[in-house]
């Protein structure tokens, strides 16, 4: 896996995963770029510097900043393992990604859940977008410092998260007011695809649905953009708990 651009390979350098390598580009002298070649350095991880145009070559985006890190394929948790975060918290959040397929939204719902603290991020193995190297530079590289478990089948994961004390929440139009609801305890809301929002029998398994007011003309809010207003929803009645 490609770790492409500055913010996103300090924080895999900082989440403590295997790097294999990392590139600089020759002539990489501003402040940052030195902040972050002496967190390389102290790291220990192997680098070498090279000419620009070789990163050019080897960046998908255009956009390296200067630094490519070479790692093994990301490593998903098990569910297993966010339901063992959340044991003995009071309060604790999980995300559930139902059919979220275009890597800009999934790279974006990652780093709201990292920004708002969440225990975990679960998605499917099919209909879905993977962690790839588009993910992670979206992400900024808080796929890195996140909880991201991919599971065969959503609603038997809810199932469990359900026999762990999780109230599930779908979030769609038409359900009750997410500003009236208590979101104290275990939560998890599940985000629905881009063009299908949760499935029939996914919302069927959910305790109930709740809802985004709007007022404007358009009706519907991108995914990651509504597990944003969720998210921190979440965080501002439990923050002070």
């Amino acid at each position: 896996m490609k770790t492409e651009g500055r913010n996103s390979v300090r924080e895999l350098i900082r989440s403590g995963r295997t790097v294999d390598k990392i590139l600089i580009a020759n002539g990489t002298r501003d402040a940052e770029g030195e902040e972050l070649l002496k967190e390389i350095r102290r790291s220990g991880v192997k680098f070498q510097f090279t000419d620009k145009s070789v990163l050019d070559r080897e960046s998908g985006s255009g956009r390296h900043q200067g630094f490519i890190a070479y790692s093994s394929d990301y490593a998903y948790s098990e569910l297993a393992d966010i339901i063992s975060a959340a044991k003995n918290k009071e309060n604790s959040l999980v995300v559930i990604s139902d059919g979220v397929e275009d890597p800009h939204n999934l790279g974006s719902v990652i780093r709201v859940c990292e920004c708002g603290g969440a225990d975990g991020l679960i998605i499917g193995k099919r209909r879905s977008a993977s962690v790839t190297d588009a993910v992670m530079r979206i992400s900024e590289g808080s796929a890195n410092h996140v909880r991201i478990a991919k599971v065969t089948n959503i609603n038997s994961a809810i199932d469990e998260l359900k026999k762990s004390g999780f109230w599930i929440y779908a979030l769609e139009l038409g359900g009750e007011n997410i500003y009236k609801t208590s979101l104290k305890g275990r939560i998890a809301f599940v985000l629905g695809g881009e063009d299908t929002g949760v499935n029939r029998l996914t919302r069927e398994k959910c305790d109930g649905t709740l809802t985004i007011p709007m007022r404007g003309k358009v009706n519907s809010l991108n995914a990651s953009v509504a597990c944003g207003v969720a998210v921190f929803e979440y965080v501002r009645q439990t923050e002070n708990v």
